[in-house]
């Protein structure tokens, strides 16, 4: 089979896939399988059709987004820095690895109160998006950085080369590939750290959609919120997963 009938196979599969969960969600709502609870998903698309309730998941989509932003960049670019470190200065990988693991450890809602009181609670989906990113890709990039290439190793030895000239001109570019995979793996991450940070008394956001919607039983805006959180990690998923196959057809 030729590449591009693969792709369209592959394509298809998708689709079918895509269309059979949405009837399967319809038919558990409409027959009421689930109880009252899990609502047709037609009843759910015609409350977004509604200008007030479009206007309300709009205005929270937005403010999780730029909070799952801040985070990753966040995130991302402290465990950039952390892996370099670690990769640098080899003393401090064993310290960097295990705070890094400590930090992932701490349960969410034992973070919440703290970060409350510290960075406050427009902050705190940022912090716990950032946290969510920052263990990934910090395990992700130092992972990258451990293997190693013995031969292009050995060259640069004989050249005299330095630990910062091998970083930059050996170990980053053969990175690029895995830095590109942590970001695939973190972008969800971050959306679904942003949404439970606003759990905790964020004043807007899709996390306070679902909690504020399901204390008072308003199941078309819960399942709209959860859609809506759902289908922003998938469309970041797909950004950077073609991202990361051109960073591959680049540089791998």
């Amino acid at each position: 089979m030729s590449a591009p009938a693969r792709r369209g196979t592959a394509i298809a599969y998708v689709v079918a896939g895509a269309v059979l969960l949405l009837v399967a969600a319809q038919l558990i709502g409409q027959l009421q399988l689930a109880g009252r609870a899990w609502p047709p998903l037609t009843d759910v698309v015609e409350y977004v059709a509604t200008p007030a309730g479009a206007s309300l998941l709009w205005r929270n989509l937005v403010v999780t987004t730029a909070s799952a932003a801040r985070g990753f960049v966040i995130g991302a670019g402290v465990a950039l820095v952390g892996a370099v470190l670690a990769l640098v200065i080899p003393a401090l990988r064993p310290g960097l690895d295990r705070f890094s693991a400590i930090l992932h450890a701490v349960p969410t809602i034992a973070l919440a109160p703290l970060l409350i009181t510290t960075v406050g609670r427009e902050d705190t989906p940022a912090v716990i998006a950032a946290l969510s990113v920052g263990f990934l890709m910090f395990v992700t990039m130092t992972s990258a950085f451990a293997n190693r290439s013995e031969p292009h190793e050995d060259v640069f030895t004989v050249l005299g080369s330095s630990r910062i000239q091998r970083l930059v001109r050996l170990e980053a570019p053969r990175a690029v590939p895995a830095f590109f995979d942590g970001l695939v793996l973190s972008a969800p991450a971050a959306i679904l750290g942003a949404t439970i940070g606003e759990w905790f008394g964020a004043p807007m956001g899709l996390g306070l959609l679902i909690v504020s919607a399901m204390q008072n039983y308003q199941m078309q805006l819960l399942w709209a919120a959860a859609l809506a959180a759902t289908i922003l990690s998938l469309a970041t998923y797909l950004v950077f997963t073609l991202l990361q196959r051109a960073a591959v057809r680049r540089f791998a």
